[in-house]
């Protein structure tokens, strides 16, 4: 079985670097600190072994003391260190990874399902931490101190440290073939939360049509199905992680059983080899004793961190996959929008359009050409797939097209052009999304300076600016939903364009006429495109544009 490739070093892992390493170079130097304690403690003991009274294990007590104390100092300055360089180092990678999902177009066949993107981000990106604050720091700590103390244990008996060289090579080769299988069990967890995310986030959103054809049952089949399966994943992660920890107390306990039966059979002179002086006294022996245990315990830690390290490293990839260039990205996504005026309703235009969401796809548009005249309001009128939606959104600027050229006002639209030119334009989606807030909240949507009662008085009167709505529009109808829609697209008075994807398409017949007629008000002196298949909405525009199939 290969190893699957570690995931590259991201920057804001590699400016915490440094950090980890001196957090981890504190932290080793406190593990180390036990060689002279543990010289100072069996001193003591073969003093009063000797007949030493009190006065003579005072003063080793507190150097012990003393030891003890700095030992704590640079166990906690080191991991007050390393946590912060972590947090630093996971602040980055998500900032990394929502600004390129913020930079892809909303026409990207290839953006993560919102699902998957906020477990990756919220949830898994949290396994990062345990990687940088466990992981990092026992790795180093299980190279610099083991081979202190073996050297320690060696100036007493060479054979203590034959036998603890023995054990050591053991655990990391062992733990090496589990972590082979750990990685690959929490890479197929984490996709597995991610994909039951998505799958309940996807079946939350579309309650309404799920139980309008009566399809609960098999919907909460697949549910149970998917958690079973994500159960199945996670017991398997728990179950490599238990056998990493099994196989180092095996070992480790093996080793200091062994040093302990030598040092045992030596004191009563049946093993008199081993040493350089002939004989170990009590002293030495204790000391031998103590750093026995105490040598497994970096290799310890590493173990207990090893699952960690799996998931750390699969939480790494999945943040990078998001943080990865956008095949199809959002023009204009990082630049600041200029102060536009509000003026004459602008005109649209496309010429020799050419646009496909894959490379390898057949174009949507090849060689389509529309001019809209300022204050037009036109119908896109064509069956399902014909590509309406998608002419709104290059109207938008939600993404570039291939070749040919996309106008606003006679400006061309391009990467450096498209943000300012999109505070000029309106979307008002199928569905659009109200927030968990104030009427008045939802039509400013965090746009300072703008003055949401006069919109709202006009399109939802009666209604008070500071009532609240639930998450989702809960609270308002679905002719209402659409009337605050249209209040957010005119409440800035730079908008000058109004594009709307199918505004009537989930409303009766009688609300749908309520609706058509807001929007029309709405539009009065700007300009209008709408995708629709409503022939009624549709003749109540300037033109229809047929778009073929």
């Amino acid at each position: 079985m290969s190893r699957s490739p570690r995931p590259p070093d991201h920057p804001a892992l590699a400016a915490a670097g440094s950090a980890l390493r001196q957090a981890g170079l504190l932290q080793s130097a406190a593990a180390l600190l036990w060689v002279p304690q543990a010289a100072l403690l069996a001193l003591a003991v073969a003093r009063l072994a000797a007949g030493g009274g009190l006065a003579a294990v005072l003063p080793l007590a507190a150097l012990l003391a003393l030891a003890g104390l700095a030992r704590a100092a640079l166990d906690a300055l080191g991991g007050r260190m390393a946590f912060r360089a972590a947090r630093a180092a996971l602040a980055g990678l998500r900032q990394d990874a929502l600004a390129a999902l913020a930079a892809r177009s909303p026409l990207d066949a290839a953006r993560p399902a919102s699902g998957l993107a906020a477990a990756a981000v919220a949830e898994q990106a949290e396994a990062v931490l345990p990687y940088l604050l466990r992981y990092r720091p026992a790795r180093l700590r299980a190279v610099l101190v083991p081979l202190v103390l073996l050297l320690a244990v060696a100036t007493q008996s060479w054979m203590a440290a034959v036998i603890l060289l023995f054990c050591a090579p053991l655990i990391p080769l062992f733990m090496a073939l589990v972590g082979l299988r750990a990685k690959e069990a929490s890479e197929a967890q984490m996709l597995e939360v991610g994909g039951m995310n998505a799958l309940l986030l996807d079946r939350l959103r579309g309650l309404p049509t799920i139980r309008a054809f009566e399809a609960v049952d098999i919907t909460a089949r697949r549910l149970r199905a998917a958690a079973e399966t994500l159960r199945a994943r996670t017991m398997a992660v728990l179950r490599i992680a238990f056998l990493s920890s099994a196989v180092l107390e095996l070992f480790s306990a093996l080793g200091v059983a062994m040093v302990a039966v030598y040092i045992g059979f030596h004191l009563l002179g049946m093993l008199p080899f081993g040493t350089w002086s002939g004989w170990l006294g009590l002293g030495p022996a204790l000391f031998v004793l103590l750093l026995a245990p105490a040598f497994f315990d970096p290799l310890r830690d590493l173990a207990a961190a090893w699952h960690d390290r799996a998931a750390g490293e699969a939480a790494l990839a999945a943040l990078a996959r998001l943080a990865a260039p956008p095949a199809l990205a959002l023009p204009g996504a990082s630049a600041s929008a200029a102060a536009t005026p509000a003026g004459r309703p602008p005109a649209l235009g496309v010429a020799a359009l050419v646009f496909r969401h894959d490379p390898a796809a057949r174009p949507v548009f090849d060689g389509f050409s529309l001019q809209i005249a300022g204050g037009e309001r036109v119908a896109l009128f064509g069956p399902s797939g014909c590509g309406k939606s998608t002419l709104l959104a290059l109207l938008a600027g939600l993404a570039l097209p291939e070749s040919g050229t996309v106008t606003l006002g006679g400006a061309a639209l391009t990467a450096g052009s498209a943000a300012t030119l999109r505070r000029r334009i309106a979307w008002i989606g199928q569905q659009p999304h109200v927030f968990a807030a104030t009427l008045r909240d939802n039509v400013r949507l965090g746009r300072a300076g703008l003055d949401a009662a006069v919109p709202l008085a006009r399109l939802l009167p009666g209604h008070d600016p500071a009532r609240r709505v639930g998450e989702g529009g809960l609270g308002l109808s679905g002719g209402e939903t659409l009337r605050l829609a249209l209040a957010r697209a005119i409440a800035d008075p730079a908008v000058g364009v109004i594009l709307a994807d199918e505004p009537t398409a989930h409303l009766d017949r009688a609300t749908a006429a309520e609706a058509t007629n807001a929007l029309l008000a709405a539009a009065e002196g700007r300009t209008l495109v709408v995708a629709t298949h409503d022939p009624v909405l549709a003749a109540r525009m300037n033109r229809i544009v047929r778009l073929p199939a």
